[in-house]
């Protein structure tokens, strides 16, 4: 066990979340490497943007905030996210002299010795008073389970492995999901596919006008609330509604955007409602979301029996040296950048009352 190393803060993650809690412990005075250190699994720089299909082009992306200290300015609206978004947050490593770890899994963190949490990584274990989780969800892509799924002749994927609109030409394709992404795949693919068919769960629900800092606290809150009771947390999407822009405007008014209910099992050719209804398919596309890849904290025995962990701010309630940023309620660009500043400050009065602080940049 001697090969442990000792920080006060580790960093899981280096997404927007991610990033952002470290440009703030290093703002208050923690010294990457010596005070604290961010591990990302990931190949490069760019969190789950790096993995974006790349017809996702900067221009399309919706609400991509500005990491702290650091604007994106002058992006070309038609560069793929992936790139444009990667480079950013290369830039801005560097720029605040991150230095992430990468690539760096980590398989668990439990109780250590001394107070401290026990980080186990492929580099090795870590040591650590305090800890920001910033995993995000790209990770855990959900899949739902229908009768006949397996005996299903065509292709299935997530949105996690969208290829772009091109990959579907000539073929019947199913996209099932009431999200952003579930929208947006239609319609692009819509031209390019033989036929397509929409199905959600609940009716989709969109939004007209502006969506105000007002409207945005309220949506805020009702997913908070659910993390506050220790529910599972539901997406801010969810619960803002879809925006009614130009694109979708022509969707609905051409058929694309046409929506069906859920069907009740999926043959060996397509998919089928109780009512006798059939759809002829040759790809099921789940458009269904993902889940927080929060696995690796199991042993700390977080969750409620709701399957959530409860949370206050970032703090999780049943261990204050657990932090989550882009959990719940902070799972958007600029929720993430105020989560990080909260769990920064949090974790400097969590660590004044063991040992000196450090001293103020």
């Amino acid at each position: 066990m001697n090969d442990i190393r000792e920080v006060e803060v580790v960093v899981i993650g280096a997404g927007q979340a991610g990033l952002a809690g470290a440009y703030h412990l290093r703002r208050t005075g923690f010294a990457p490497e010596r005070d604290f250190v961010v591990l990302d699994h990931s190949p490069g720089p760019g969190g789950a943007w790096q993995f974006r299909w790349p017809s996702l082009t900067y221009g399309k992306v919706h609400g991509m905030h500005a990491l702290p200290g650091m604007e994106l300015t002058g992006a070309d609206p038609q560069r793929p996210s992936s790139e444009v978004i990667a480079a950013y947050f290369d830039r801005y490593e560097h720029a605040f002299d991150l230095r992430v770890r990468r690539p760096v899994d980590v398989q668990a963190v439990r109780e250590g010795d001394d107070g401290r949490l026990l980080v186990e990584t492929s580099d090795g274990p870590w040591a650590t008073r305090a800890l920001i989780n910033a995993t995000g969800t790209w990770d855990r892509p959900f899949w739902p389970r229908y009768p006949g799924q397996e005996r299903f002749r065509g292709r299935q994927l997530h949105t996690v492995r969208y290829p772009g609109p091109e990959a579907f030409a000539g073929q019947r394709v199913v996209v099932v999901g009431g999200g952003a992404s579930g929208t947006q795949h239609l319609l692009e693919i819509a031209p390019f596919a033989a036929a397509t068919t929409w199905v959600t769960r609940r009716p989709p629900v969109f939004r007209e006008g502006p969506f105000d800092e007002n409207a945005g606290r309220a949506a805020v809150a009702l997913v908070e609330e659910r993390v506050r009771q220790g529910l599972p947390p539901r997406s801010v999407v969810s619960v803002t509604g879809l925006p009614l822009n130009d694109a979708i405007r022509r969707g609905l008014a051409d058929g694309v955007l046409d929506r069906l209910p859920a069907f009740d099992r999926i043959t060996p050719d397509g998919v089928e409602w109780r009512d006798g209804r059939r759809v002829a398919a040759d790809v099921i596309l789940w458009a269904t979301g993902f889940r927080p890849a929060i696995d690796h904290l199991a042993p700390l025995r977080l969750r409620e029996p709701g399957g959530g962990i409860r949370a206050e701010g970032t703090r999780a309630v049943a261990d204050p040296r657990v932090h989550l940023v882009g959990y719940g309620p902070s799972a958007s660009t600029i929720g993430a950048n105020r989560a990080g500043r909260a769990a920064v400050r949090d974790i400097g009065r969590l660590l004044a009352g063991r040992s000196q602080e450090p001293a103020a940049a």
